[in-house]
């Protein structure tokens, strides 16, 4: 055989690996590609602002969640605990505003509804990274214990009522539409672009990193590896927070039994299908992950597909992402 042979055998041999990386680089864009496509084509008024709206309204809190949860799962941990985080931010919000606690100036309290709940999730998060780095107990049995109580917290709190309210000033976060695009859209895309930029030029992002790569190595080159991974956990407790929030905006009213209910799975998936692991982190790759999750579920629905087979095929694809994933 001649060199030129060789060369073009090893040319044929290498090209399926070629192709594989570029399935696990782009995959996910791709798809989302796809998905864009096969909708502009067969769904009706895919295009239509009304549509758009919808859909960019139902995946900003799955992306703002799954921001936090993303530099969690990059730090090998995992929080189970956002939807109820959500729940006890969306019970807290109400109760300040109407002045159910204290009677406050109308402008302070939905000052104070924005500020205090999101602080609150995100003291809730630090008690998941205490569990966690202090009394060294597993993540998914750490946050197990608030997604459990956490909901109940809510509850209380409530005492099970429903909450119905209007208030316009509160309300605009979730409702707020500046130049025909939805608040929470914009607010979901500062956050993205917010956390990338810490993941590629700081040196918490790179400790970050450190940290899910190898964790005992991080800890000898002096990575300050326990409160990375506190710090983590408030971080996704403070955005679990902020998108309780927006949820009961435009809902118009917080109901502790409804609000985040299986939002950690939502999260979870999307930062599966968008490539992050322990030690490799994709902010970008998280919203498209969401915006795949959400485009897979409009689009079965739009098509007549009930809702129960949207979930399992939504499980199928999650599962080849992660498969496809793991072969880096």
């Amino acid at each position: 055989m001649t060199n030129l042979d060789q060369a073009a055998s090893a040319r044929r041999l290498t090209l399926p690996g070629r192709l594989g990386s570029v399935g696990q680089a782009y995959g996910a864009l791709i798809a989302l590609i796809v998905l864009v496509l096969y909708n502009v084509l067969f769904t009706p008024n895919f295009l239509a602002a009304q549509t758009l709206n919808i859909n960019l309204t139902q995946v900003a809190t799955i992306v703002i969640v799954a921001t936090g949860m993303t530099l969690v799962i990059a730090t090998g941990g995992i929080d189970l605990s956002v939807g109820s985080l959500m729940a006890i931010s969306g019970a807290l919000a109400p109760i300040i505003f109407l002045g159910k606690l204290v009677p406050l100036n109308p402008l302070v309290g939905t000052a104070l509804a924005f500020i205090v709940p999101v602080l609150v999730a995100g003291l809730f998060g630090l008690f998941n990274g205490v569990l966690v780095t202090t009394f060294r107990i597993q993540p998914i049995v750490a946050t197990l214990v608030l997604f459990i109580a956490g909901r109940g917290i809510a509850q209380v709190v409530t005492n099970g009522n429903l909450q119905a309210f209007r208030n316009p000033g509160f309300q605009y976060i979730g409702l707020g539409r500046p130049l025909g695009i939805p608040f929470q859209a914009i607010l979901m895309l500062l956050i993205v672009a917010l956390v990338a930029w810490v993941m590629r030029t700081t040196v918490f992002g790179r400790y970050i990193l450190a940290t899910g790569g190898n964790e005992a190595a991080a800890r000898l080159a002096g990575v300050p590896v326990n409160q990375i991974k506190r710090m983590v956990y408030v971080i996704s407790g403070l955005l679990a927070g902020l998108a309780g929030l927006i949820v009961i905006a435009i809902n118009s009213s917080s109901d502790a039994n409804l609000v985040g209910l299986n939002m950690e799975l939502d999260a979870i998936a999307a930062v599966a299908v968008g490539g992050t692991t322990g030690g490799r982190v994709t902010i970008v790759g998280t919203l498209i992950g969401a915006l795949i999750i959400q485009l897979i579920r409009f689009t079965l629905l739009a098509q007549g597909v009930p809702f129960a087979v949207a979930q399992v095929i939504n499980a199928a694809i999650i599962l080849v992402a992660v498969y496809i994933q793991s072969q880096r």
